[in-house]
């Protein structure tokens, strides 16, 4: 690990020491977000769990060709998060929340129920969105109450906090300045992109586009050709009232 002339830390190694828990809304946020972190924990012996909040059961894509459909998707996003999760070596839980919904869900329940799950796990590193910078409600909602869930314990017991904020690079570092953390995942670079392919209904069509050079998703594609190389979080303090932004 090495600190950068902005004052951010390049890590080329794992953090977490007891336990990695990521805790993101939907099947595939984390292998966008953070499927190399995993990796590099899994890899070298540290536990990693991906705490999922929903089946991603509302969403509009249903493979290409469709091979899924509104009373299937569930069933096969399941499927798809858990071969994700064995290409990266994590364990999967499902928190089994309405998909699209968890902005209407008690804050404070869904704090209690992850703090529990911190608990159980010793986790040391926590990995959830930038509440309020993650684009989705429901990515605003679930950072929010991770963000909750780690201020509930006492000071000695909290893991380290990242988070992942969404949207063009210049915008973020305009509100949040630059990334506190980059994770230099180079080697594990095949098993993220693996991972999203195990996400086939949601990255199918997608990686179709890119192959055939639409610029349909044009900053998705710079956002993944970045992502190969590094993962970034931000470090959020948890007694922080209101994020910047």
């Amino acid at each position: 690990m090495s600190a950068t002339e902005q004052g951010a830390w390049t890590v080329d190694e794992p953090v977490a020491r007891r336990h990695l828990l990521v805790v993101l809304p939907h099947p595939d946020d984390e292998s966008f977000s953070s499927a190399g972190t995993m990796a590099m924990h899994a890899d070298a012996g540290v536990p990693v769990t991906f705490l999922c909040g929903t089946y991603g059961d509302m969403g509009r894509n249903m493979g290409r060709p469709f091979f899924a459909n509104r009373e299937t998707l569930r069933d096969v996003r399941e499927q798809e998060a858990r071969e994700a999760c064995r290409i990266l070596g994590a364990e999967l839980a499902f928190m089994g929340l309405r998909d699209k919904t968890v902005e209407f869900e008690d804050p404070d329940e869904l704090a209690a129920r992850i703090e529990a799950v911190i608990r159980e796990r010793a986790a040391d590193l926590v990995i959830t969105f930038y509440p309020g910078k993650a684009v989705h409600p429901d990515h605003d909602a679930l950072g929010e109450a991770t963000v909750r869930a780690v201020r509930r314990l006492p000071e000695t017991e909290r893991p380290t906090l990242w988070t992942v904020a969404v949207g063009p690079p210049e915008q973020l570092e305009e509100d949040l300045g630059t990334p506190d953390v980059r994770v230099d995942i180079r080697p594990y670079a095949d098993r993220k992109m693996a991972a999203l392919e195990a996400h086939a209904t949601q990255t199918k069509a997608m990686f179709e586009r890119f192959e055939a050079g639409s610029d349909q998703d044009e900053h998705l594609r710079r956002r993944l050709e970045e992502g190969r190389r590094t993962e970034s979080f931000y470090r959020l303090d948890p007694d922080r009232s209101d994020p910047p932004g």
